[in-house]
C-alpha cells in the first residue's frame, strides 16, 4: 500500500472506532438526516455530535449538504465498501502468513520425526 493509502486506512479505521460514529453511519448509510435529528438521539451535546460528523465527513464515510438553514448528512456507500476491501486485503495477509507458519511447524515436526526414528 502507498502513503496515501495508508494515510486513508488511518482515517478510515480512526473514523470507525467510535461507537456513535459508527451508530450516525448506520443512521445515515439508511438515509439523509440533518445533524440536528441526529444530534437529539445522543445524549451529548449539539456541538459534540457534530464534530463526529465532521471525523466521519473528513474521512469520506458521509457527505453533507446545505438544506435552507440544515445540514443533511448522507453516507457514502462506496467509502463503506473500501472499508470492507482494506479488511479483506489485511484478512489475506494474515491468512497467507498464518499458512507459513503451519507449514514451518509441519516441516519441524516432521523433521522431529525422522530425528527421532535416526536415534
Amino acid at each position: 500500500m502507498t502513503e496515501a493509502d495508508e494515510d486513508r486506512a488511518d482515517a478510515l479505521f480512526h473514523a470507525l472506532a467510535d461507537r456513535t460514529r459508527r451508530d450516525i453511519m448506520r443512521r445515515v448509510l439508511a438515509g439523509e438526516h440533518s445533524v440536528s435529528t441526529l444530534a437529539a438521539r445522543y445524549d451529548m451535546s449539539f456541538a459534540a455530535v457534530q464534530k463526529h460528523v465532521a471525523v466521519l465527513e473528513k474521512a469520506g464515510l458521509l457527505t453533507k449538504r446545505r438544506s435552507g438553514r440544515e445540514q443533511l448528512a448522507s453516507g457514502d456507500v462506496q467509502a463503506v465498501r473500501s472499508v470492507a476491501s482494506l479488511l479483506t486485503d489485511l484478512e489475506q495477509v494474515w491468512r497467507g502468513r498464518i499458512a507459513r507458519i503451519d507449514d514451518l511447524i509441519a516441516l519441524d515436526t516432521t523433521q522431529q520425526a525422522n530425528t527421532d526414528q535416526e536415534g
